[in-house]
Order: C-alpha cells, then sequence, then structure tokens
C-alpha cells in the first residue's frame, strides 16, 4: 500500500507526535508498505530517506505549549507536489486542526484520508472559534482515529463525529532490551521532558526533592532534557544541587537505557496531556511509574495497577510517594512486573495492526465507491456490458 503521512511539528524538535509518526512509518516500511512522510524541517536537519521537508516551521503557543508549525502559501504549494507525486491510496494526517501542514493536506486532497487526533483540551475556545474554517476540511475525512479517550472527547465537543480510539505506539521490546548503565543506577529518580516547560512538571519535582532527601538521603534525580538547568535548579538550597544529574538532550539509544537503570521514573506533567507516551515507554523498561493523576495518565496505568498516581501539582503527594516507594523494593519490584505485563498492548505489534486495520477500510471503501461510479457512468451512457 502506498501511504502518506503528515507531520504537524517540526520534524527537528523531538516531540510524542513526531516520535509516533516516525515510529508507525518505520513499522509500516518494516511490513513491506510504501510510505512517504511530510513535515516541516529546517535546510540543515538531517531527514530519513522516508520524511519529504515542507520547508521551515515557525513556533505557535499551541495546546498550553509552543509548537513549531508550517503554513502558508508556499506550504500549500509544496503539499500539493507531494500529493501529486505521491498517487496515495492512504494518507494520514495527524492534528488536522491544528494550523499546519495537516489541514493544508486535508484542503488539498482527494483520496481516501485518515485522521489522527492527538490533542485533549477539553476547553479549548480556539477550537469552537475555528470550527466553521475546518468544517469543509474535516469533512473530507474517511476515518478519524483519536490516541485516547479524552482525545476523543476533545474531538466530539468541539468538532463533532466520533473517533476510534487507537493509543500510541512503543517498541516495547527495544526498551525491554536496552542494557542498564552502571553510572545511573542506585536510588536513582528519573525525568525525561523539556525542563523549560512548566506543563512538564519539573518545578513540582524540584519542589519535592528537598523532602524526599531528607528521607532518602542517598537518593538522587536524574534529568534528561534540554532546558536552563541552572534555572531548573535555583529553587534548590545550595547544598542540594549535587544530587541532580542534568543528561542533556538524551538519543533513544540513551533514554532507554535510562530508564532500564532508575530506581523509580516520575512523570509530574501538570496537564495538556493526550495520552503519556514517556509512562508506556518507561513501563517497557520495567520501570516502576509514579505519575500525577491526569486523567489520560490514569488511563494508561490502568488507574493506577500498572503504576501509582499522585495528586496533580501536589508536590507533598508526590514525595510521600516517592518515600514510600524508595524504602519498599517488594513493591518497586510488583511495579516493575505489573507494568511489564500491561505495557504489550501498545506494542506496535497491535498497534501498527489497528492502524493498517482502518486504513485497509478505508482504502476499500473508497475503492467500492470507484467503481459504483464507474458503472453508473457506463449504464447512463449505454455501456453497461451484458
Amino acid at each position: 500500500m502506498r501511504i502518506g503521512i503528515v507531520c504537524p511539528y517540526s520534524w527537528d524538535v523531538p516531540g510524542g507526535v513526531q516520535f509516533h509518526i516516525r515510529d508507525l512509518a518505520e513499522h509500516l516500511i518494516r511490513l513491506g508498505h510504501e510510505v512517504s512522510v511530510l513535515a516541516p524541517a529546517d535546510d540543515e536537519t538531517p531527514l530519513p530517506p522516508y520524511v519529504v521537508s515542507a520547508g521551515r516551521a515557525v513556533p505557535v503557543p499551541y495546546n498550553g505549549s509552543v509548537a513549531r508549525l508550517n503554513f502558508g502559501f508556499l506550504s500549500a504549494a509544496r503539499v500539493r507536489r507531494w500529493l501529486h507525486d505521491g498517487a496515495f491510496e492512504v494518507i494520514h494526517i495527524h492534528e488536522p486542526a491544528s494550523p499546519s501542514l495537516g489541514l493544508l493536506a486535508c484542503w488539498a486532497a482527494q483520496g481516501p484520508i485518515v485522521a489522527t487526533f492527538h490533542t485533549s483540551n477539553p476547553r479549548s475556545r480556539a477550537m469552537i472559534a475555528a470550527y466553521p474554517i475546518l468544517q469543509p476540511a474535516l469533512e473530507k475525512i474517511s476515518a478519524r482515529i483519536a490516541v485516547s479517550e479524552y482525545a476523543r472527547r476533545t474531538l466530539v465537543e468541539h468538532l463533532g463525529g466520533d473517533a476510534v480510539v487507537i493509543p500510541n505506539g512503543v517498541d516495547v521490546d527495544f526498551f525491554a532490551r536496552a542494557e542498564p548503565k552502571k553510572e545511573w543506577q542506585g536510588r536513582t529518580i528519573g525525568f525525561i521532558g523539556r525542563i523549560d516547560e512548566p506543563r512538564k512538571g519539573l518545578p513540582v519535582l524540584m519542589k519535592a526533592l528537598p523532602e524526599i532527601l531528607a528521607e532518602v538521603p542517598d537518593a538522587r534525580l536524574l534529568v534528561a532534557g534540554r532546558g536552563d538547568e541552572k534555572e531548573a535548579v535555583a529553587g534548590l538550597p545550595a547544598e542540594l544541587r549535587s544530587r541532580v544529574e542534568f543528561l542533556g538532550m538524551v538519543t533513544d539509544e540513551d533514554k532507554a537505557r535510562l530508564l532500564r537503570s532508575v530506581d523509580l521514573y516520575v512523570a509530574p506533567n501538570t496537564g495538556g496531556e493526550s495520552f503519556g507516551i514517556i509512562l508506556v515507554e518507561a513501563m517497557s523498561a520495567a520501570a516502576p511509574v509514579l505519575a500525577s493523576d491526569l486523567d489520560a495518565f490514569a488511563q494508561v496505568l490502568d488507574q493506577g495497577e500498572a503504576g501509582e498516581l499522585f495528586t496533580n501539582e501536589n508536590a507533598s503527594a508526590l514525595a510521600a510517594s516517592a518515600i514510600r516507594l524508595l524504602r519498599d523494593p517488594s513493591r518497586l519490584a510488583e511495579l516493575r512486573e505489573r507494568g511489564s505485563r500491561h505495557v504489550r498492548r501498545f506494542d506496535w505489534a497491535t498497534v501498527g495492526a489497528d492502524i493498517l486495520a482502518v486504513y485497509e477500510t478505508v482504502a476499500d471503501g473508497a475503492a467500492s465507491v470507484d467503481t459504483d461510479e464507474r458503472v453508473s457512468l457506463r449504464a447512463r451512457w449505454g455501456l453497461a456490458r451484458d
């Protein structure tokens, strides 16, 4: 099958949507499908052979964060050229309601369209206000996917229609096979995320850290992600700052090794999450997970069965849970086992098959419509065969 996938966000800026699209494309290619991904990218960005650049993106506030998007006349021309050259049997657009390539592709595409909605923002006034503009494009979509029940709810409440829920996928075995790194082991707490994005929750974890270290003095925090490291520890007492180690941006391989090494992975995100791919990656690496009780996180963690939850933005609750877990090796082992078992439902073997089933359904539907139209034309012009 010839499949075109549209990525709304800049390829050179790591994020959950980009990782999902990358992994989906590579999974489909391994299965023998022809895949092309159209994505914003700076000229100097090294791209995999299956990615086509739609040009430079610009930062735009979106869903409580800053997304790098691509929109305009030049981008529209590149979208049309990519669609023409690809002659795709199915076009898969991610975030078609965002002001980026997805919306442009929705307007320009003629074939069957599958759309995935990642955003969970039940109070989005902007989405409601933009609906009259979005409606003609969204009506062209043949099938809709939401990555979680909360992303589906946003779609239903603000854009109408419905969607099948198919979660983000992860190569579970990639994380499970990773080798722990000795220097990252030993009473370590892990955090991965953008340091300077408040909704990722690092300030909440930093506020909890003195209480954790007072009760578990040999613990330390490993932080992977980009941002201002000095600002991140500015609120900590000077004598505790050495207990935080910043690793900067890490490769996929080192991310997996980090998750395999830590005693506890903490996800203190404060909002704006529709899924929680980092939780799935942590469980894949058999890392015990402690996360804020966001609805999306609770769903990924099976309502606390596969990982523990603490009250969102409550540093004291985070500290109390972390102290209890770090003092209880048997509970940590139980969480490792439960998480490793639960996470298999998010493996690409399952998620990829579900997405392919959607592709095949819309492609077969388009073929049936095309056949019906050709038969109707033959009958109209007296060309029907005996």
